[in-house]
């Protein structure tokens, strides 16, 4: 039987760059930043010059958490896997400064650790330890001059402890919690942005296992640290003035008996990067009809992309000219009626989804992987390679076999390889971390996380926005 031959074209998309202080460009975030300095060096009160950090923990925890954040910003030096880190002082690297005060410290004493570990139920001691902490927060909220980042310096004992718990629910059902998503959204009604940071991360020496290189340990959390305290690390380059990207994904309501019943969540980010998260209303899809993505009906949609344009105008005081939205499942043709039908006041759109895929893989005639930023059309089937070799880098950082998105829907105004293009610029903007480029874009890449802090913030209370309480 005769077929017809495929068509398949490759491409190379150029690495993007990002932006750091002066407009300088630079394709790596470490070296931008140690070269440069952040992009908001120079935007006046953007830059935090000083930032007030305040500390819950026990005394000998709090004390090993100051001493690590004390010396590495002095800077840490680097070895042939791991870029040095610049510092985090007035004169060097971030070109801002730590201000500790005792005022801004609140202790987990003996007794409070020794009155929750008495408790026998893991679900009552994870939820007395989690009131425990809430405490601890809102007495640092209400000091005259509250800190403007907390670090949870949390001993090892009550991590271990009471880090997550599973139980079951007369309501719920089964349940699932985690205590950095709770504290997380404890934190977030006293507008306190934090990090937990861990003894064996503040303790450990160049031969301790598991782990990361002191160096790289200090870029992912100066690197937040900064962001969280209003700072912007570096913005993208070469995106479409006046645009919006927004993430949507879903998340089941807590508990075993309420699968059928999810809630849309949007993460919105501009084309500086500054971002956003919105929750949507619940409804109802049915796993076991439909499959396990779920698919908004037209007006849950509508009513979400009518949140995030509402929020985007209260903010820049416009609407956007143009509006990006991403997901990991195809348009299902009454979600894309309800986002058009909110979209009709924008000039451009483009509705994209894209999903990890092993359906297809490249190899190269040569010594290392596929390169990050091929984009390779077989027929129909786009494929982009976001991980792979990194040619700038002269390395491959990612220890895996690189698997590509797949573009499974696309409508819009745009062409599919600008479509393309932009994802690749949107996989440089994870500010939790300082990596070279992730796998996915920042409007996908913490899905799962902002759904399970959601899940801990109750129906009847309206989450802040902003991104850095979700970090």
């Amino acid at each position: 039987m005769r077929t017809d031959p495929v068509l398949v074209r490759c491409e190379y998309f150029n690495e993007p760059s990002l932006q750091f202080a002066s407009d300088r460009l630079h394709l790596c975030p470490k070296r931008g930043i140690s070269l440069f300095g952040p992009r908001s060096l120079d935007m006046g009160k953007r830059h935090p010059e000083t930032i007030r950090v305040g500390f819950i923990g026990t005394g000998e925890s709090v004390e090993s958490a100051l001493g690590w954040l004390e010396s590495c910003s002095a800077g840490v030096v680097g070895d042939e896997k791991n870029y040095r880190f610049p510092g985090f002082k007035s004169d060097r690297g971030f070109y801002s400064q730590l201000a500790f005060e005792n005022e801004t410290v609140e202790k987990l004493t003996l007794g409070e650790l020794e009155s929750v570990g008495r408790i026998r139920s893991k679900r009552e001691r994870f939820e007395a330890t989690v009131e425990l902490i809430g405490d601890k927060l809102r007495l640092l909220a209400q000091r005259d001059r509250p800190p403007e980042y907390i670090v949870l310096a949390l001993p090892g004992s009550l991590v271990r402890t009471s880090g997550k718990v599973d139980y079951f629910d007369k309501q719920h059902g089964q349940v699932h919690r985690d205590l950095r998503r709770a504290t997380k959204a404890i934190a977030m009604k006293h507008r306190l942005p934090t990090q937990i940071i861990l003894q064996r991360t503040t303790e450990a020496v160049p031969q301790s296992r598991n782990v990361d290189h002191r160096s790289k340990c200090a870029w992912n959390f100066f690197t937040a640290l900064y962001y969280k305290s209003g700072g912007i690390p570096w913005m993208p380059y070469g995106l479409i003035g006046g645009t919006c990207y927004v993430g949507i994904s879903f998340h089941r309501v807590p508990g075993s008996r309420n699968t059928s019943y999810f809630t849309g969540l949007a993460q919105a980010f501009d084309e500086q990067g500054n971002g956003l998260v919105l929750r949507g209303q619940d409804f109802i899809w049915d796993v076991s009809k439909h499959g396990n993505s779920p698919h908004m009906p037209a007006q849950v949609a509508e009513e979400l992309v009518s949140l995030v344009l509402k929020r985007y105008r209260d903010e820049l005081k416009q609407l956007p000219r143009r509006v990006v939205i991403h997901k990991t499942s195809e348009y299902w043709p009454d979600e894309r009626e309800g986002l058009q039908a909110a979209l009709k006041g924008v000039d451009q759109f483009d509705l994209v989804a894209v999903r990890s895929t092993e359906d297809i893989r490249l190899l190269r005639e040569a010594r290392y992987p596929i390169l990050r930023g091929s984009y390779i059309a077989i027929g129909d089937m786009h494929l982009l390679y976001t991980t792979g070799y990194i040619s700038a880098l002269q390395a491959f950082p990612h220890g895996h076999v690189p698997v590509p998105l797949k573009l499974t829907d696309h409508v819009g105004d745009s062409s599919i390889k600008d479509v393309l293009r932009e994802l690749m610029v949107l996989t440089k903007m994870n500010w939790n971390s300082s990596n070279f480029g992730g796998s996915l874009p920042i409007t996908l890449r913490f899905a799962g996380l902002v759904g399970e802090i959601m899940k801990e913030v109750p129906p009847n209370v309206d989450p802040l926005p902003q991104f850095k309480y979700y970090m």
